[in-house]
């Protein structure tokens, strides 16, 4: 990665030169696929520095010899934290909740009911409203949803993140942003609150990096992955969306994030059917 204009970048009483932001950066990208100009200096600089002190480090080349360390797994991932954020909420960009509701599950339900499986995945679920929204959407057509084969798999990067999920446990401003008609699916306990033990049945978490290899066997019917691959570049981004589509079933449903945009051999296989929606071709279409 090159940098134009080299700049150094002080923070806290540590300088981070442009060797170390471009050793940084190269790792962010090699690990994690994050793509990081040289605009994200300073906001990299900031967010390292607190954690070079608190780690009672003196310099970020040492930092960067404990990441590539044998023992590295935990500061890699108090290292993604630091490098992304993780923005969400029950029912964000609702229209997709629509479309899932109205078009997406109905014959999947169907399918369910004649003895089929069911697999729905939420990749780079964050904290987990993604896959809970989606389980509420699920019972309330199914309401018996529980005796059927259908699941969904939520994955993130993060293992931090991964377990807030897999808790099911959010505060009572969090829960509030469920409509009303959804209020049964969790209990307010003080101030926070958990989602219903019925509705944690049906879901599964898991870390995963979606820049590597997917370790599925089967196929899915529907795919969220919404405002992740706005970290990556345009190569990585394409790798995603071939390996998306490669995993769903035939007809099966794609939703991504309202900024983010589907390019490379996916495109050819993947029908735009609503705002940032796709469905695979239903002959197949694994390109």
């Amino acid at each position: 990665m090159t940098i134009a204009n080299p700049i150094d970048t002080r923070a806290d009483g540590f300088t981070l030169s442009d060797q170390d932001f471009e050793a940084i950066a190269d790792f962010a990208h090699k690990h994690f696929g994050l793509a990081m100009s040289s605009s994200k200096k300073p906001l990299v600089s900031s967010r390292l520095a607190r954690r070079l002190r608190k780690l009672n480090y003196t310099d970020f080349k040492s930092y960067l010899k404990e990441l590539n360390g044998p023992n590295a797994d935990a500061e890699r991932s108090e290292l993604l934290s630091l490098l992304t954020t993780n923005v969400t909420q029950f029912f964000r960009e609702p229209h997709h909740f629509d479309t899932l509701r109205d078009d997406v599950l109905p014959p999947l339900l169907e399918k369910a009911r004649r003895g089929d499986r069911v697999r729905i995945w939420s990749a780079g679920c964050s904290n987990g409203q993604e896959p809970y929204t989606i389980a509420m959407v699920l019972k309330e057509l199914c309401p018996d949803v529980e005796k059927l084969d259908v699941k969904i798999l939520g994955t993130d990067i993060d293992p931090v993140v991964v377990r807030k999920a897999s808790s099911a446990r959010y505060s009572a401003d969090e829960l509030s942003q469920i409509p009303q008609k959804y209020s049964g699916y969790y209990k307010i306990e003080g101030q926070d609150g958990a989602i219903r033990d019925d509705l944690r049945a049906l879901l599964t978490f898991g870390v995963l990096n979606l820049i590597e290899p997917f370790p599925f066997k089967g196929k899915f019917d529907a795919i969220f992955c919404r405002n992740v691959a706005i970290y990556f570049d345009t190569p990585t981004q394409q790798n995603v969306w071939h390996a998306f589509q490669r995993s769903l079933n035939p007809g099966g449903y794609l939703f991504i994030g309202h900024s983010e945009r589907m390019s490379g051999p996916a495109a050819s296989a993947l029908q735009t059917v609503g705002i940032t929606t796709y469905l695979n071709s239903p002959a197949g279409g694994n390109t």
